[in-house]
This record gives structure tokens, C-alpha cells and sequence, in this order.
């Protein structure tokens, strides 16, 4: 498996727009808060019902998070933090009086949208038409920033 870092140079290389850096900045979360949400809105098991918060969404953040175990343990535990504030966020969104399920598309398709346009002003295709690892990659490019701007070590 390739080191943390040369994943999140080579995403770099696409995103060094700032127009696109912004966009990201946005759409990325939205994108994982859609996904987060269109999972949660799957019907659950009964083994499920002993709370609101677990969903397949949740296991859908459990996976991702294993992933990241696996490639930046120091960036998994970010995304750990991450991954709870999308589960709280998801439930919140469930308590609209319209479908789950609508809300999550609402928010991919226009997430999408931005991205495209983000990468049209950059100038350069999305990095996981490369690689489809690099959806996964994506939320750990900001994160590695954040941590990178408080002086904390990725890995």
C-alpha cells in the first residue's frame, strides 16, 4: 500500500486552484454528510434499534475509518471526530419532515456539481477518475491540512 503522503501529494497535484481548494472545502463534507445520510436512510435491522445513531451510515463511517487505520493512524483518529459529527449531523437531518433519503440526494447531487465546477476552473480531471481510492482520499487531503496547520504530526 502506497505511504500516506504520496497519496496526498499526488491528490494535491489536482487541487492548487484556489477557486477549487474552496470548493472542496465545502463540497467534500457535504459529499461525506450525503453519503453518511443516503446509508442511514437504508432500512434497519432490529439489531440496530438500540439507538438512533446506528445506522448504515454508521457502518459506513466504521469502514471508511478502518481504512484509514490502515493508511494514516494518526489522520483515522481525526476521522473519527469527523465521522461522529456526521452521524450526529445525519440523525438531526432524519428529524426533517421530509425523507432522509431526499435530503442526502439534494445535498450529493449539488455537492457533485460544485466539484465538477471546481475542476473545471482548475483545469484538471478529478483524481479518483485515476484512482477510486482517492474518494477516500479527498476528506484525509483536508484533514492532513488542518492537522499540518495546528503543528500536528499526520504520521
Amino acid at each position: 500500500m502506497r505511504p500516506i503522503h504520496a497519496w496526498l501529494a499526488e491528490y494535491g497535484e489536482s487541487h492548487r486552484h484556489p477557486v477549487n481548494k474552496a470548493v472542496h472545502w465545502v463540497c467534500v463534507p457535504l459529499i461525506m454528510l450525503s453519503l453518511v445520510a443516503l446509508f442511514a436512510a437504508i432500512p434497519r435491522p432490529d439489531a440496530f434499534a438500540i439507538s438512533p445513531l446506528l445506522t448504515w451510515g454508521t457502518v459506513l463511517i466504521a469502514l471508511a475509518i478502518g481504512y484509514y487505520l490502515v493508511l494514516a493512524p494518526r489522520l483515522a483518529l481525526g476521522m473519527l471526530l469527523v465521522g461522529a459529527a456526521l452521524v450526529f449531523a445525519t440523525w438531526a437531518l432524519s428529524l426533517l419532515p421530509w425523507p432522509l433519503a431526499a435530503t442526502g440526494a439534494v445535498i450529493f447531487v449539488v455537492s457533485w456539481i460544485g466539484q465538477f465546477i471546481g475542476h473545471h476552473v482548475e483545469g484538471r480531471k478529478p483524481s479518483f477518475l485515476k484512482d477510486v481510492q482517492f474518494l477516500l482520499i479527498g476528506p484525509l487531503w483536508l484533514l492532513a491540512w488542518l492537522y499540518r496547520h495546528f503543528d500536528v504530526r499526520i504520521a
